[in-house]
């Protein structure tokens, strides 16, 4: 008989392969969309705007719009930061009141962070 160099070697047992933990993902903080009052723009004007733009109903547009008239801003939106910036943006960009002559530009809105409820 043929004499073998082979040698037995000992394996250690598998181990179990540990998953690394997933990242608990975080929530984007909050940002408020706000429009401000001016006198260059009709009830009209706001409640179209705020529909279109925020899909808001007459009704509620038209609560936004007297709030923004006799407090002189009013939050439409509470969003992510990329959307309340979107926002304010397709509201600078919406336009004069055809309603009024001397309406000439959109209205103004900014955006700020809103308190966090989570």
């Amino acid at each position: 008989m043929a004499e073998s160099n082979q040698v037995a070697v000992a394996t250690p047992p598998a181990k179990p392969v540990e998953k690394p933990a997933k990242p608990i993902p975080r929530r984007q903080p909050p940002y408020h969309v706000v429009l401000l009052d001016d006198d260059d723009h009709t009830y009209q004007y706001v409640i179209e705007m705020l529909g279109k733009l925020f899909g808001h109903n007459k009704n509620k547009a038209y609560m936004m719009a007297r709030e923004v008239d006799t407090t002189g801003r009013v939050i439409v939106d509470t969003t992510t930061k990329e959307r309340a910036e979107l926002k304010r943006d397709q509201i600078h960009a919406y336009g004069p009141d055809w309603r009024l002559k001397r309406s000439k530009g959109s209205m103004r809105a900014t955006i700020e962070p809103a308190p966090d409820a989570g």
